[in-house]
């Protein structure tokens, strides 16, 4: 590719930040498919997105980026309509992005029971010779543990209690994931993963995209995982609450 698409992909959404013009020719203007649900589809409803924000509001810190083939996918510090943490990804055809998923998460204050927030930690891609291996990992993983809830096969996916969570209300380690799940049980909080859409990865960091509920509401699942030597090394994740049909903004659909 004569484009750099890690760079575009940074670029455009510094461009929210910014205002810059440029990047926006890196969206196809005759197919733009958009599965924001609150933002109108095709390249118009990006430009009546950018319209909508007061100037100077608006924050994009991209921490990580990351490339699948013809996906790119980013993870972002916002302040947009507020502190938020962000996946986006986009898929390219050629030199342009014709394809838009996200999944945005109020940012809290405060950090995490073991003093981590959700984007800070390792950002070094390593081992792309596993980068097929490790999203077998994971899918496995999401399919095995947070869907049909094998929570005896912990072991199969983890060192022991050696992994660091992201996640702002759960601490490190397998331990850290057990002490919240009893929380959540003792107050009447559940959370079900139903279904993968998407797996995406680059050497050890892999991107697992699902759906489910979140105490009864639905939501998108997006997460984040660093694999090292066939184990879940650490994890990030966002949450967010998908409309429904009649409150969206267009027809795509969140996946």
């Amino acid at each position: 590719m004569k484009n750099n698409r890690k760079q575009m992909v940074t670029d455009l959404l510094k461009s929210i930040e910014t205002g810059a013009a440029a990047p926006i020719d890196y969206i196809n203007p005759h197919q733009y498919i958009q599965h924001n649900t609150a933002v109108a589809g095709g390249l118009q409803g990006f430009r009546e997105l950018l319209q909508q924000l007061e100037p100077g509001s608006t924050r994009v810190n991209t921490v990580r980026v990351f490339q699948d083939h013809d996906y790119v996918f980013a993870h972002s510090d916002y302040h947009f309509f507020g502190p938020k943490v962000g996946f986006d990804i986009f898929r390219f055809e050629g030199d342009t992005i014709c394809e838009h998923w996200d999944n945005l998460q109020p940012r809290p204050d405060l950090h995490n029971p073991s003093g981590h927030t959700m984007t800070d930690g390792s950002g070094e891609i390593t081992d792309l010779e596993k980068t097929a291996a490790n999203k077998e990992l994971v899918s496995n993983f999401v399919n095995a543990i947070l869907i049909q809830g094998k929570m005896e096969e912990l072991d199969n996916y983890f060192d022991g209690d050696y992994y660091i969570q992201h996640n702002p209300g759960i601490g490190d380690g397998v331990s850290g994931l057990g002490r919240a799940l009893a929380d959540w049980a003792q107050h009447g909080v559940t959370m079900q993963y139903q279904r993968v859409h998407k797996v995406l990865g680059e050497g050890n960091f892999v991107l697992a995209v699902s759906e489910g509920y979140m105490d009864k509401v639905h939501c998108a699942f997006y997460d984040l995982f660093r694999v090292k030597d066939g184990r879940i090394a650490e994890h990030w994740d966002t949450i967010q609450y998908i409309p429904p049909v009649a409150e969206r903004r267009n027809g795509h659909g969140k996946f």
